[in-house]
């Protein structure tokens, strides 16, 4: 699985941008703020339909104007088919696979697999909750659409209970909004604990594995979710936080609020405890792991997407990281090329990013 061709129109800070990648090593270097980043964001709304960033479509169209094109070919098996994205502000996106028009965004996903790794995602562990709810879900949306379609629905519903709870003060009738509001919650959060829950199960022996490796076979490393409160409890915890979350004008509980936690040998805490080495260690094996992931239950090679990541690492971690590469298609993004002339890797494509503009470069590595 490879994607041969990214073309965009009024995205980010690109007018008009069309880009041939290679199989194998592709580098897009240039200074900060150019716009390098943009293009991997891009490459991931055509595989989760979702911004790595978080950002919303409106973020993603170039500024001043209404709309924004993203197309891509993808080549998966031998075949290649065509994914046309079209973002409209106050609108839903609209996508086509070889012309023909998706009903749902949802339906894209799994004809491209990416594993992002982003230097924010070295600090994954010492981050908030928020940050590792992010990465579950960006996977997650990946691997099954239907936990993609839960969550949409669970976040948009989660935002209109919000919105009667901060209205209750003028409007107190709509009070009643809320029991109707409440059990579509339980429905949709008891699907989404229940996949995160087998998600970090079906990960949990891969992390291990490769933790060990990274370690020398000095620490094991335990991935536990912490859900703000069981599927079960859901329909209780609501209620019993109802008056709460009119006094706080917010939902203050459900999956929404959901964590998960990296422990290693002798039970520690490493986001409490861990040192920044060890925390770094583990959120690398928590990235590869999402390449082996793919591979295990997709039975594909997943397009890996490095921005600016190298430069974060020492050399021992990058190592490990450039070692993960073999025979997977990997765009990277960096401020120089420096790094990789040594000769640890073999690039087959140079991009020059400079304000929005993207050329060939000459250099061969």
């Amino acid at each position: 699985m490879i994607i041969r061709s990214l073309s965009l129109s009024d995205i980010r800070n690109y007018s008009e941008l069309s880009l041939d990648f290679e199989p194998g090593i592709n580098i897009l270097y240039g200074d900060n703020a150019q716009g390098k980043t943009n293009v991997l964001e891009a490459i991931g709304l055509i595989a989760t339909t979702r911004s790595h960033r978080g950002s919303k479509d409106r973020e993603i169209i170039r500024f001043g104007c209404s709309e924004g094109h993203i197309r891509s070919i993808i080549e998966r098996d031998s075949a290649t088919y065509r994914v046309d994205m079209h973002l409209r502000e106050g609108r839903a996106k609209g996508i086509a696979i070889d012309g023909v028009r998706l009903k749902r965004a949802a339906q894209l996903v799994g004809q491209l697999f990416v594993v992002s790794f982003t230097p924010e995602d070295l600090g994954v562990v010492k981050s908030g909750p928020s940050e590792r709810r992010r990465f579950m879900d960006m996977e997650l949306c990946q691997l099954d659409s239907v936990y993609l379609t839960d969550l949409t629905r669970y976040n948009r519903l989660i935002a209109e209970r919000n919105r009667v709870l901060k209205g209750l003060w003028e409007h107190p009738e709509n009070e009643m909004l809320l029991d109707i509001q409440d059990a579509q919650l339980v429905q949709l959060g008891q699907a989404v604990i229940a996949r995160r829950k087998a998600f970090l199960e079906e990960i949990e022996e891969t992390v291990a594995a490769v933790h060990r490796k990274l370690t020398g076979g000095k620490e094991d490393l335990k991935v536990i979710y912490s859900p703000d409160t069981d599927g079960e409890r859901l329909e209780e915890s609501l209620k019993k936080n109802r008056q709460r979350d009119i006094a706080m004008k917010q939902t203050s509980c459900g999956p929404h609020k959901d964590d998960f936690v990296f422990r290693i040998t002798g039970d520690i805490d490493l986001r409490k405890y861990g040192s920044q080495g060890q925390q770094r260690t583990a959120a690398l094996s928590l990235k590869l792991s999402e390449i082996e992931l793919i591979k295990r239950i997709k039975g594909e090679n997943p397009v890996l997407l490095l921005d600016d990541v190298l430069s974060e690492l020492d050399s021992s971690r990058q190592k490990d990281l450039l070692d993960s590469m073999g025979g997977i298609q990997t765009i990277i993004t960096c401020t120089g090329l420096d790094e990789f002339i040594d000769g640890r890797l073999r690039i087959d494509r140079v991009f020059r990013v400079t304000d929005g503009h993207v050329a060939p470069a000459e250099e061969t590595i």
